[in-house]
């Protein structure tokens, strides 16, 4: 789909005003992906976000891209002791030891579930049966902040070792992700984004 605004359409009020909230919003924002490199990506992402605004974490994610190896989990859970300390030293990243450290563990339990579930979006979508979940808020309000889906994926990936993957973070990746659509029904992406979700793949096996 477009994910092109026409005149006279509206978009989810969270990402009005900021051109790179409002590109985000439009174009990736809901849609169901299930690319691993983009599932790590966010993983890296949204766990660096825990207790910080998400425009904060995308204005970094280019320096992101650069200081963790273009997002190649293979790369990141190679990263050792004196990897951490040159991230400790980049101006360009959130310089906090626990979330480093967490990024690259997670790389590593990331490989482990790709081993053995074949893909990480496999075990992942497996959650939720393949399928996106629709959702028809009105307002962002109404929006949750978790739900009974994100407490069973963030349950279980803290039980596998991952960290900085509470239950608010993961409906955060689940809604960046397309698990989930949340576009408010007035927002143009809204349809959009149903459309996509009744035309993916079926539920992994």
């Amino acid at each position: 789909m477009t994910g092109v605004k026409q005149p006279g359409e509206t978009r989810c009020q969270w990402s009005a005003g900021d051109p790179l909230y409002e590109s985000y919003h439009d174009e990736e924002w809901g849609v169901p992906c299930y690319d691993d490199d983009k599932l790590f990506e966010f993983l890296v992402l949204e766990s660096a976000q825990a207790g910080l605004s998400w425009i904060t974490i995308l204005r970094k994610r280019e320096n992101y891209r650069r200081a963790f190896a273009n997002f190649d989990a293979g790369k990141v859970a190679r990263f050792n002791r004196r990897s951490i300390e040159r991230l400790m030293t980049d101006p360009g990243i959130v310089r906090n030891r626990l979330k480093i450290e967490a990024a690259i563990s997670n790389a590593r339990l990331f490989l482990e579930l790709q081993a053995s579930h074949g893909s990480f979006a496999n075990y992942l979508w497996a959650f939720i049966d393949g399928r996106p979940l629709q959702n028809r808020w009105r307002a962002m309000a109404q929006v949750p902040a978790t739900t009974p889906e994100s407490d069973a994926i963030s349950k279980d990936m803290k039980k596998k070792g991952f960290r900085f993957f509470g239950s608010t973070i993961c409906y955060a990746h689940m809604q960046a992700m397309g698990m989930v659509n949340d576009h408010t029904t007035d927002c143009f992406r809204h349809k959009e984004c149903a459309t996509l979700g009744a035309s993916v793949r079926p539920s992994p096996k």
